[in-house]
């Protein structure tokens, strides 16, 4: 079985990452794909399956996976643990399933050093005015968060030349052909078509 790619994607607020990886999952795609569920020590909110979309534990429970070396990364953000498990990533894609990681630049770079063939595709808006507008339509932050975003988007755009892909999301349908054309990419290299087509292969090279 070809084994499937880690994808980390990262993206300020607003620029449409989880929007375009939810429209990647609903078309018909030939290889498999989820998103990694990450553990975390908030509480759930009201529409928040356990195991769907958190592993919902407790300090103690997310600092002994800590010291089990259990985390591709992990985060303390506003109180809270945030965490990626190792073994849930290398369950999906031993069974040739593609993984998409929707992480910030930070844990791009700490799964990059433990998961080096991962492949990194970075989401930018067309213009800081149009993510701003994103923001303010969506209607869920209030003026003072959006302005805080606005700051915090300043500084993750600056990372973007860390990525191996950049998409700038003005037209969506064109920024969803253009991530189905980097994951097709990342099956055609080399590696992944050698062991898709072994067999293959050798009866070439022994004909």
């Amino acid at each position: 079985m070809q084994q499937g790619t880690l994808f980390i994607i990262s993206a300020p607020s607003g620029a449409g990452k989880s929007s375009l990886i939810h429209a990647y999952l609903q078309q018909q795609n030939s290889t498999p794909a989820k998103v990694s569920i990450s553990h975390t020590t908030r509480a759930p909110r009201p529409s928040e399956k356990q195991g769907e979309h958190y592993y919902f534990v407790d300090n103690n429970q997310f600092e002994s996976l800590i010291n089990n070396d259990s985390f591709v990364e992990y985060a303390h953000v506003f109180d809270h643990y945030y965490g990626t498990s190792k073994t849930e990533i290398d369950q999906s894609l031993q069974n040739g399933m593609n993984v998409f990681l929707d992480i910030d630049w930070q844990g791009a770079e700490q799964v990059k050093q433990k998961i080096p063939h991962a492949k990194t595709i970075f989401i930018l808006p067309p213009s800081l005015a149009e993510l701003e507008k994103r923001l303010i339509k969506r209607g869920q932050d209030s003026a003072q968060v959006i302005a805080k975003r606005m700051q915090k988007a300043r500084a993750e755009i600056a990372h973007y030349t860390h990525y191996d892909y950049l998409i700038i999301n003005d037209d969506f349908d064109t920024s969803l052909q253009s991530l189905t054309a980097i994951i097709m990419v990342a099956s055609l290299e080399n590696e992944k078509q050698t062991e898709k087509y072994r067999d293959l292969l050798n009866e070439l090279l022994n004909d």
